[in-house]
């Protein structure tokens, strides 16, 4: 027979309810912990008539997804659900004990199952940023060789954190069929531009690829359709997003800019829905320069501009991109030409 602690003991080592994120409350959080559990039963949510279920049922115990305590409780009466479900279960004698997102994240959880069953092939994150050794607290994104003690930084991160990582987790991912790992070069990450992720390409395999988002390749000076060259057969997703380089904040300050993305009048520069930042050509260059790399997924609308609504900015972005993006095949074009010179 085990008691309630013994089941979150076991609960705790498969799904570390230290790893659930920071807004979280899943844990141990109704009832005694001494309790012997003759009948438990499992729920998605505990609502009141969960409650009710298991005080009819005779469980001991109730184990949920979703924590029954999720906003701090100022007071527990009858004249409120969760007040009403809490109630239930403590004069019923009815533990509960939440798994949330700790059991989402932990190793053969609920991301992990739902990435089977829906046959997830690729996914797309970021390479992650190491601190400056292993007693660090927070990530530090070297951005210049000296002084040297930056080199120090890079051989620890790379050497010994990130490319042993990487392996490890492609090894994991390929297990579970996942066959492309896409990495967004994003600054304040160790992979933040080509060079960079071709190294890490080259240190684990070819499971590591680019979700290539332009607009952070933009202002870091780069040219996305040399980009797009350079990562011919490494492209895996693509992000359209824009970005508009302020001239004259630029000129002033240069483009390392850590001013809020509120404060828009005064940074070097700002994302942009797609066409507000670099014109049709420009998109219409980066898109065929996708298909010439063989590119055929999706192009996928991040939309982060500050001054359009997320609604204003979605239709505004895929309206723009409706007569840039290449739809046919070469080979189905062949009739639609012949087609239109007969017309003419």
């Amino acid at each position: 027979m085990a008691a309630v602690k013994d089941i979150f003991h076991y609960l705790d080592n498969i799904a570390p309810f230290a790893t659930q994120l920071d807004f979280d409350n899943a844990g141990f959080l109704v009832g005694r912990g001494d309790r012997q559990v003759h009948r438990l039963l499992v729920s998605l949510d505990i609502t009141e008539e969960v409650a009710r279920e298991a005080v009819e049922r005779g469980a001991e115990l109730v184990v949920s997804h979703h924590p029954v305590i999720f906003h701090p409780a100022k007071s527990v009466t009858d004249a409120d659900p969760v007040g009403r479900t809490l109630l239930a279960l403590i004069e019923g004698g009815v533990a509960a004990i939440c798994a949330h997102t700790n059991l989402d994240a932990s190793v053969g959880g609920v991301n992990d199952a739902l990435a089977q069953r829906l046959g997830l092939r690729r996914i797309n994150t970021f390479s992650g940023c190491p601190g400056s050794d292993p007693d660090a607290h927070y990530p530090n994104w070297v951005t210049c060789p000296w002084p040297e003690d930056f080199q120090e930084v890079l051989d620890y991160q790379w050497n010994q954190v990130l490319i042993p990582y990487w392996r490890e987790t492609a090894a994991f991912a390929a297990e579970h069929g996942v066959t492309q790992i896409a990495l967004e070069m994003h600054p304040g990450f160790c992979v933040y531009h080509t060079e960079s992720l071709l190294r890490l390409r080259r240190a684990v395999g070819e499971q590591i690829g680019a979700n290539l988002d332009p607009s952070h390749l933009i202002w870091q000076g780069m040219d996305p359709i040399a980009v797009i060259r350079a990562l011919k057969g490494a492209i895996f997703h693509f992000h359209a997003k824009d970005t508009k380089i302020d001239p004259y904040n630029t000129a002033v300050n240069g483009v390392l800019d850590t001013k809020p993305y509120r404060e828009q009048e005064t940074r070097s520069w700002n994302f942009r829905s797609v066409g507000y930042g670099n014109g049709p050509l420009y998109w219409k260059d980066m898109i065929s320069n996708l298909r010439l790399a063989g590119y055929d997924h999706v192009i996928s609308v991040e939309h982060e501009d500050g001054l359009m609504s997320r609604s204003e900015g979605l239709a505004k972005a895929c309206g723009f991109l409706k007569d840039i993006i290449i739809q046919e095949k070469v080979g189905m074009t062949q009739i639609g030409r012949a087609s239109c010179r007969e017309r003419v």
